[in-house]
């Protein structure tokens, strides 16, 4: 058994979230609940350089931005031992975060049992479901469970945020011009095929918003401009389309967009913390972990597979991803109209 730790003599907390746009938004509970909870506490996050902007301007809440290459993170490891913090919160626990946390040499180096070097650790829990008694739980769950198994008060549905920019809100409307009608914001792109629905099906899709009186957005990263042009070549209605915007910037698109459709994926998670209407399209993925944590209207369409959830890389059952291509365009037609109705 542990220590119990001493919350009141901590003043300096450190968290740990690295890897990818949807982890850094689904941690933002968590450093809500630190706010709260531990309000004399200075606290820091560190993330991933690339996704780092998207929580620059979080109230109370310091960057740390750790490089890529491992030179890079050599560096970090050498800065964050310098903060000189009482405790640590791992919220991933792979080799790189399990590696930082052991050079703050902080006194707390909180953790999960399955954590990677778990000798590093000073505080390791066995379970999320420790805490809520359930093993069927969000990846916000999972990670105010450690918070709560340290002896912190935590509410199981603190919803996520995200900082607004100014100077990101001034680019997206002067990108968008003189708007009148209410923005409808597709992402029809993801990370792996057996996530993506296929591009003509949101081209349908967005002939339905066009058709609702929307003004169609799509964004995707510029390494998916293909799949935008894919949208814009297959619709019958005009489609504004960007593939260039920063974190930032995508944020402020989605929090003016009046409803979000797109796959699952980080654009949908900033699009429920910043309360957007939403409806995500689910293939291989785990429903129960990754869908919209928010209290927005939201909908989630799947086909209910035996084979879900799986890694997703590839399909391994039928060759071809069928969890996600057999969804029809009726079943997201009709929860847009739901989630509008709402």
């Amino acid at each position: 058994m542990w220590e119990p730790i001493n919350w009141e003599q901590v003043r300096r907390i450190l968290v740990i979230r690295l890897r990818s746009i949807g982890d850094t938004v689904l941690a933002t509970p968590v450093l809500n609940s630190l706010r709260r909870e531990l309000p004399w506490a200075e606290i820091d996050i560190a993330l991933e350089a690339w996704v780092a902007p998207l929580l620059e301007g979080l109230e109370g809440v310091g960057i740390q931005s750790i490089g890529a290459d491992a030179a890079a993170r050599i560096r970090a490891a050498a800065r964050l031992k310098k903060r000189r913090y009482d405790a640590v919160i791992n919220l991933h626990g792979g080799s790189t975060s399990s590696t930082l946390a052991a050079a703050t040499l902080a006194e707390y180096r909180l953790g999960f049992a399955h954590y990677r070097f778990p000798r590093t650790y000073t505080h390791l829990y066995g379970s999320p479901a420790d805490l809520w008694g359930t093993d069927q739980l969000h990846s916000v769950e999972q990670q105010l469970a450690i918070l709560g198994l340290a002896g912190l008060e935590v509410d199981r549905g603190e919803r996520t945020s995200l900082p607004h920019n100014i100077a990101a809100e001034a680019a997206i409307s002067e990108r968008l011009g003189h708007a009148t009608r209410p923005i409808a914001l597709i992402h029809p792109a993801a990370a792996y095929e057996t996530k993506q629905w296929p591009a003509e099906n949101f081209a349908r899709v967005a002939e339905d918003l066009a058709s609702r009186g929307f003004r169609v957005v799509l964004v995707a990263a510029p390494n998916e401009v293909s799949v935008l042009e894919a949208v814009r070549r297959a619709a019958n209605c005009e489609i504004a389309a960007f593939n260039d915007l920063t974190l930032p910037e995508v944020t402020a698109l989605a929090r003016r967009a009046e409803i979000f459709v797109g796959n699952d994926s980080g654009i949908a998670h900033i699009a429920a913390a910043v309360g957007t209407r939403s409806v995500v399209i689910f293939g291989s993925s785990n429903r129960v972990h990754w869908r919209p944590w928010t209290s927005a209207p939201s909908e989630i369409v799947f086909e209910e597979f035996a084979c879900q959830p799986c890694p997703g890389d590839r399909c391994r059952v039928y060759g071809e991803p069928r969890c996600i291509l057999s969804i029809p365009i009726s079943n997201v037609t009709n929860a847009i109209t739901h989630v509008l109705e709402k």
